[in-house]
C-alpha cells in the first residue's frame, strides 16, 4: 500500500503528487517554493546530515515512482516531482562537493 501522507519533497506529500488536488499549475508553484526553502536550508546542514538527506530523497523518489500499475495517475505531476527532486539532489551534491 502506498503511504499517501508521506512527505516526499519538503512539505509536499505523496497524495498531492498522485492525487487530483492540487492542480498541476498549483503544484508547480508549491514545488518552486519548497525547492527554494530546501536549498536555502542546505547552508546550515552538516556533511553527515547532507548524506542522510540525499539517501532519504532517493528513497522518496522510489516511493513516488513505484506505485500500483492499475492506478490512473497524473503523470505530469509525477514528472514534475522528478524534475524538482533532481534539482534538489544536484544542489545537495554540490554542497557535498564543497565540504
Amino acid at each position: 500500500m502506498l503511504e499517501l501522507n508521506k512527505k516526499v519533497f519538503g512539505n509536499i506529500m505523496t497524495q498531492e503528487i498522485i492525487g487530483s488536488e492540487p492542480s498541476v499549475i498549483e503544484i508547480k508553484t508549491i514545488f518552486e517554493k519548497e525547492l527554494s526553502i530546501l536549498v536555502e536550508n542546505l547552508e546550515s546542514i552538516s556533511q553527515e546530515n547532507l548524506d542522510n538527506i540525499l539517501k532519504q530523497q532517493k528513497i522518496c523518489e522510489k516511493h513516488v515512482n513505484t506505485r500500483p500499475g492499475a492506478m490512473a495517475l497524473n503523470q505530469s505531476k509525477i514528472e514534475m516531482f522528478n524534475e524538482y527532486n533532481n534539482k534538489y539532489l544536484e544542489k545537495i551534491n554540490q554542497f557535498l562537493e564543497k565540504h
